[in-house]
């Protein structure tokens, strides 16, 4: 446990890729498998569930701290981290112990979830006597189920590919889908003669860059090295046949069983061997593509009702062919991929997964004129991509590019703050706006990126001047500050106060030249919505 919080601090404590990835490497070639498989599990994203409750935690710490509730309160409301409160009040202890990861993990941590709530508090008391500052606060993160730390899962790949013969790509398919974090696993995940076998392991999925404003499409080269298609709204996926069976991924490694039966239905026509990367998406019989908010009434379920699969009817609109009768084609160029994929749904017909339409253009001027029916045609912009790449692991810059549309932008007054998490944890960075209706400030939205940290600083220091009300840890403010906020798209909404949705806001600038009352009206808020879209019924 202690070489994991070191390595923990290490992370933490720069933000050069280098020095990350050499701590990463240190660690790995000396931590035995079990640590290692725990550490990658935790790096990578993953969490434990909360294993006690923050309110006996609190009120224990207190306890052990010897101070009343109020005055822990007080103290948490300083720092804005739970974990970090906690382990700065409780005293120091007095017997450190220097046990394995693994052996924190699955002999203290994890049963804890199982125990009475008075085993749980001798746990806890047992804890903190046992430990330095450093190892109990990330023992206490991952207790609340708040672990994080500033590296990505391609960065992970990284130091162990350093630490060891395997590279990168061939680590980060050995890391996708299921897997449990055991010394056999990791032990296999290095091994450099080890073959991949699982039946429903999905490939890393190549990511695409945003075309960057300021140096404009062109810096990118000839449009013609490109293949163009419409960017959808949708949920980005696997679709595998191997086995006879069929598995269907999300971009965020989540298998998804019996949410799309007519896209699984129709992947039996697939020759086994076959994996296609899409987007899953709204459509009906007739080609129209419904609202996104559509598509989350079937995210939200587990399995799919005929009602629900009549009403919201699913396509997979693939885009790329990754495996064709078990042969990797990553390696291929794309527009040799594209041709493998053409072929097999030309002879396979699957009714319910269809091929993306391609974009014709000679110029940028001519694909700008595309990109400026986006919203027309239900589409958040283009994707362009190289037709020689591969299809790389992640975010490799200059093999695809989005060219997203210009977003939608509104004024509204920041009515309510809440504190941040990680960095942040102490400062009032996250935010909920409105707009008037009338003499009323409705709230529609909640954003909290977009400010500089300089920025950040100024509207904590407002909000701790200028709260009205505290609900628990959010607080009231009174209406002065006003931000242009950006989004990539609205609905009507059901669920919502202002009787709008809005997908992705974000705080585009600081409006210091404007006051509260200058904001948008609801009304203008509503006016963004095309018309010709179908209203979400949700």
């Amino acid at each position: 446990m202690h070489r994991f919080a070191a390595l923990f601090a290490a992370l933490d404590s720069t933000t050069k890729t280098n020095a990350k990835i050499a701590a990463l490497a240190d660690y790995y070639r000396d931590a035995p498998h079990d640590d290692a498989a725990w550490a990658t599990y935790f790096l990578s994203g993953n969490k434990t569930k909360r294993l006690v409750s923050t309110k006996m935690l609190r009120q224990w710490t207190a306890e052990a701290a010897k101070i009343p509730e109020w005055l822990f309160q007080e103290s948490y409301d300083a720092v804005g981290d739970l974990a970090e409160t906690m382990s700065l009040i409780v005293p120091p202890g007095s017997s450190m112990d220097d046990a394995t990861l693994t052996h924190w993990i699955e002999q203290r941590l994890l049963p804890l979830a199982k125990m009475s709530e008075e085993s749980q508090r001798e746990a806890m008391f047992a804890i903190w006597e046992q430990t330095e500052l450093l190892d109990r606060f990330v023992i206490m993160k991952l207790i609340t189920g708040a672990f994080r730390v500033g590296v990505s899962a391609r960065l992970v790949t990284r130091g162990i590919a350093e630490a060891t013969t395997v590279g990168v790509d061939v680590l980060a398919h050995r890391l996708m889908g299921n897997w449990k974090p055991t010394a056999d696993f990791f032990g296999r995940l290095i091994d450099p003669n080890a073959t991949d076998t699982r039946i429903s392991q999905p490939y890393p999925f190549c990511l695409a860059h945003a075309i960057d404003v300021e140096s404009g499409v062109e810096a990118i080269g000839d449009p013609r090295d490109y293949l163009v298609e419409w960017k959808w709204d949708g949920i980005r996926g696997q679709v595998i046949r191997r086995g006879g069976r069929t598995f269907i991924w999300s971009r965020g490694e989540e298998l998804m069983e019996a949410r799309w039966p007519e896209i699984e239905s129709s992947s039996e026509l697939l020759d086994d061997g076959t994996v296609l990367d899409g987007e899953i998406l709204p459509e009906d019989a007739s080609g129209q593509l419904l609202p996104f908010a559509q598509l989350q009434r079937r995210i939200q379920r587990k399995t799919v009702g005929k009602k629900l699969l009549t009403e919201v009817p699913v396509v997979f609109r693939a885009f790329d062919c990754l495996e064709e009768n078990g042969h990797d084609l990553r390696a291929l160029p794309l527009d040799k991929r594209r041709q493998r994929l053409e072929a097999i749904i030309e002879n396979t017909q699957p009714r319910n997964i269809k091929v993306t339409e391609l974009l014709r253009g000679d110029s940028w001027d001519h694909l700008a004129a595309f990109r400026a029916a986006c919203r027309e045609r239900q589409s958040e912009g283009l994707m362009l991509k190289r037709r020689d790449a591969p299809y790389d692991v992640g975010r490799v810059r200059g093999t695809w590019w989005k060219w997203k549309i210009e977003p939608y932008t509104i004024d509204a007054v920041l009515i309510y703050a809440q504190r941040g998490h990680g960095k942040r944890a102490s400062l009032y960075s996250d935010y909920t706006f409105a707009v008037w209706e009338n003499e009323t400030l409705v709230p529609f939205a909640k954003a909290y990126s977009g400010l500089t940290d300089a920025e950040i600083r100024k509207v904590d220091a407002f909000v701790r001047n200028h709260t009205k009300e505290k609900f628990g840890p959010v607080r009231s403010v009174t209406p002065e500050l006003v931000m242009e906020l950006a989004f990539e798209g609205l609905q009507i909404s059901k669920r919502h106060k202002s009787g709008v949705a809005v997908r992705f806001p974000r705080i585009a600038r600081w409006r210091h030249d404007k006051k509260p009352q200058d904001a948008n009206q609801l009304a203008d808020l509503k006016a963004l919505i095309d018309s010709s879209r179908p209203a979400a019924d949700d």
